[in-house]
């Protein structure tokens, strides 16, 4: 049940980052657009920060998901 729970995990938070991502890709500048109505940043700025957040989401993603379902399915 664990390892079921745990692969559901990984491959919704997969998704959400795989979302993101596009998001990030195709609609930057609508994006942009949003965040910079509450916060006053410039673009170097705002892409910085959601790359370090993407890659941050992708290590613990790998780290409490796919790891814990991987040593799992090993050892069963």
């Amino acid at each position: 049940m664990l390892m079921k729970f745990l692969g559901w995990c990984a491959i919704l938070n997969i998704a959400l980052l795989a979302w993101w991502a596009l998001f990030m890709i195709f609609a930057h500048d609508w994006v942009y657009r949003i965040h910079t109505k509450w916060f006053h940043i410039n673009t170097i700025q705002f892409d910085a920060i959601h790359y370090s957040a993407i890659a941050f989401y992708k290590l613990s993603i790998i780290l409490f998901n796919v790891a814990p379902y991987l040593a799992l399915r090993i050892i069963t």
